[in-house]
């Protein structure tokens, strides 16, 4: 069972909004670098944002200035604003968290715990 929770995706249209949220009912993320990332089939895995526990945040330049992650660290979640969607926007969106730092933090293969994902799809 993976240790984070995604939900918020779904279906809309170009030029629309969507909030994701990533989750834990098990374990306090607090402390940890948390991250978005995204993926297409037959594609390699996108790094879309990250967020120190501090609330520093780096953001792909694909999405940059549509889309913000902040957290709140209260509520042990994390989120994903998304504006001003695209269909190059359609992906599966998985949350990320890695207990180390935010460097490099776009290799998804840094980080260590995931989420099942939650589809996005831009209609045109």
């Amino acid at each position: 069972q993976e240790p984070l929770v995604e939900s918020g995706g779904g279906l809309v249209q170009v030029g629309g909004s969507l909030r994701l949220s990533c989750t834990s009912a098990g374990y306090n993320y607090a402390t940890y670098c948390m991250g978005w990332f995204r993926q297409v089939p037959g594609k390699e895995r996108e790094g879309v944002a990250a967020i120190t526990s501090e609330g520093y945040t780096s953001h792909a330049d694909s999405i940059k200035g549509r889309f913000t992650i902040s957290r709140d660290n209260a509520k042990n979640t994390v989120y994903l604003q998304m504006n001003n969607l695209k269909p190059e926007d359609t992906a599966m969106y998985y949350c990320a968290a890695r207990q180390d730092s935010c460097l490099a933090w776009d290799m998804h293969q840094l980080w260590r715990d995931w989420g099942q994902g939650t589809q996005v799809t831009v209609s045109s």
